[in-house]
């Protein structure tokens, strides 16, 4: 009996989206609805030879991995998972593959932030509720400009809905050329620029050591204080105790936020008592469509592993 664990699965929908009949009758399914921390995490799966973890919410440390010795197929949603040590896994024998990924929820839910920070939409909702009536006035986007940090696949896919909704769009980052903007319909400014002269910055940056506080004071203080900051990316691109700062002393307008330096968001985090901010719980790729094409690459990861012919495999970087 093969047994295997489905962390995160916070829905409860795993074992109602993935094809697991497809495996057969010799293994066992367990999926954790709660998230799992510290110590409990070796604890509770060292029995599992497969555990699929969702995206980068549990870092699997060489520390870790040596402490599940039935461990021998570790399944990650998404193409790359930054918080596996795949060398560890690869010197203790432990296959690590991946699942495929879709950006259009991500991209999505980033203008659900956009419309939703910058026409007050949860506070105009809790003030019909507690029957109040129009108290705030939000700025149209029409004849603003959306200032991208990253223009990769997701930077890309929101140019043309900024241009629907009438908007300049303007992108920024450390290798951008003004020709490969220029492709997109997107004029290549420098970093300064493009904080001081957007009315919306929506971040889509890859975290790595050299884009960590990637937004901080400067860049904030830089922004006008009718602007917008909505991050759907990595929570420490964002210096968080300047943002935090920033909201406070009004050096921007407010901030639509789906990630953080800590996820959960502690109950007593500062962020959760800000007027300003429109706060999601990380649920940029978290979609029906999406989940059930990860459920359906996870079991042919799985299927593919117990038949010995193993798909979608990372491998170390050396």
């Amino acid at each position: 009996m093969t047994k295997i664990a489905v962390l995160d699965d916070y829905q409860n929908v795993a074992q109602m989206l993935g094809p697991w009949d497809r495996l057969g009758n010799d293994v066992q399914l367990t999926a954790f609805t709660e998230h799992l921390a510290g110590d409990e995490v070796g604890e509770r799966l060292a029995p599992f030879e497969v555990v699929v973890a969702m995206r980068e919410r549990t870092p699997f440390t060489r520390e870790l991995l040596e402490a599940l010795p039935n461990l021998r197929l570790l399944v990650t949603t998404g193409p790359a998972n930054a918080a596996i040590d795949v060398d560890a896994a690869a010197e203790l024998g432990i296959a690590v593959a991946a699942t495929g990924f879709s950006l259009a929820s991500t991209v999505e839910l980033t203008w659900g932030l956009i419309l939703a920070t910058t026409r007050h939409l949860c506070a105009e909702d809790r003030a019909v509720r507690e029957g109040r009536w129009q108290h705030t006035i939000g700025p149209e986007l029409h004849g603003g400009t959306l200032g991208l940090v990253g223009l990769g696949n997701t930077g890309r896919m929101m140019a043309p809905i900024a241009r629907a909704f009438g908007m300049r769009v303007t992108a920024w980052s450390l290798n951008l050329t003004e020709e490969r903007a220029a492709a997109e319909g997107i004029e290549a400014v420098s970093r300064e620029r493009l904080f001081a002269e957007s009315d919306v910055v929506s971040v889509h940056y890859s975290l790595g050591e050299r884009s960590r506080d990637l937004v901080g004071v400067a860049e904030l203080r830089a922004m006008k204080p009718t602007a917008f900051l909505i991050n759907t990316s990595r929570g420490p691109l964002v210096d968080e105790e300047a943002l935090i700062r920033a909201l406070r002393e009004g050096w921007i307008a407010g901030a639509g936020l789906d990630v953080f330096d800590v996820e959960p968001l502690p109950p007593d985090h500062p962020l959760r008592t800000l007027p300003n901010t429109v706060l999601t719980p990380h649920i940029g790729y978290v979609a029906s469509q999406h989940y059930e094409s990860w459920y359906l690459d996870i079991v042919e990861d799985i299927e593919g592993w117990l038949k010995g012919t193993p798909v979608r495999l990372l491998t170390p970087a050396s």
